[in-house]
């Protein structure tokens, strides 16, 4: 495995924006170098270690769907090998873990897709029989499947703060009626065929996010990462059932595992405030976040 990338460091282009995993860089006034680091965040907290091989992973389960998805809507890779944009010296920071995408005018609102009901959809619906105002039929359990998915946009909060959900309404308002229609549409149909294609892998795919941008056209294009273990509750298909009899969430290929460890651990005698700096991640705990991220792309790929 190669040397884990906690931060990239481009010389040769200049820096736009460091998020929560991914360094992008501009690459002339039309395109935009995305390097998938190995950072993890959770809590909206960077963690202090790396987890070896994540970008790499996320940027090839990403690359897998934009190609499954290629016939529902444009999107952001421009076909050109990320590698030819750098120097010799920096390429072994690119290579295998970076997309070479088109430079769009993003969207202020995520587009989130909800086929199961989990994480604050399950504490909304417990208290009101909604998920972000969306009615849902009565008796659901946790982790129960949706009798058809729903689209739940979000905000994009600043780096360390947590996105927010709002009503289709204020989506409007926002981005304007024709515009938030196709995307509430072109975004459920990429979950649902997403959603097939990952259950002949024996994953469920629970939940996810997509982002959008408008090209200089005005075309509606996907962008940023799609359908990860990041950005998607993948669940495996062996555990679902027994899970929802004990009303519990099957267990994620994603950063769960971090967060439970984190939930317990401790700072100077205390339960950790889920405030950046984080607690120093154990050799156990990175190894078997790594292995669950692997097994994640292993079922899809493989």
């Amino acid at each position: 495995m190669t040397q884990a990338l906690h931060e990239s460091s481009l010389n040769s282009l200049p820096l736009l924006a460091r998020g929560k995993v991914r360094d992008n860089y501009a690459v002339g006034t039309d395109r935009i170098l995305m390097v998938a680091s190995d950072r993890l965040s959770a809590f909206d907290v960077i963690m202090g270690e790396p987890i070896p091989g994540k970008g790499a992973l996320l940027t090839q389960v990403a690359l897998f769907w934009f190609e499954k998805l290629t016939g529902i809507v444009p999107n952001h890779l421009t076909g050109d090998d990320p590698v030819s944009v750098v120097p010799d010296a920096e390429q072994a920071q690119v290579r295998g873990r970076s997309m070479l995408v088109k430079r769009l005018k993003p969207l202020p609102v995520e587009a989130v897709v909800r086929g199961y009901l989990a994480g604050s959809g399950w504490k909304e619906y417990r208290e009101s029989g909604t998920v972000c105002g969306v009615q849902l039929p009565a008796g659901l359990g946790n982790a129960s499947r949706l009798p058809e998915p729903i689209f739940t946009p979000a905000t994009k909060a600043e780096m360390g703060d947590h996105d927010e959900n709002i009503s289709f309404e204020r989506m409007v308002g926002l981005i304007g009626a024709d515009l938030a229609e196709r995307v509430r549409s072109i975004s459920i149909q990429l979950y649902k065929t997403a959603a097939d294609i990952a259950l002949t892998k024996g994953i469920i795919i629970a939940d996810t996010k997509f982002e959008f941008g408008l090209d200089s056209d005005g075309t509606l294009t996907l962008m940023d990462e799609v359908l990860t273990p990041d950005s998607s509750r993948y669940w495996p298909v062996e555990s679902y059932a027994a899970a929802v009899a004990r009303g519990e969430n099957p267990p994620s290929f994603d950063k769960q595992f971090v967060r439970d460890w984190l939930e317990q651990a401790e700072v100077d005698g205390a339960l950790w405030n889920k405030q950046a700096p984080a607690p120093a991640l154990p050799k156990e705990v990175i190894e078997r976040t790594a292995a669950k991220y692997e097994e994640a792309r292993a079922r899809l790929m493989d």
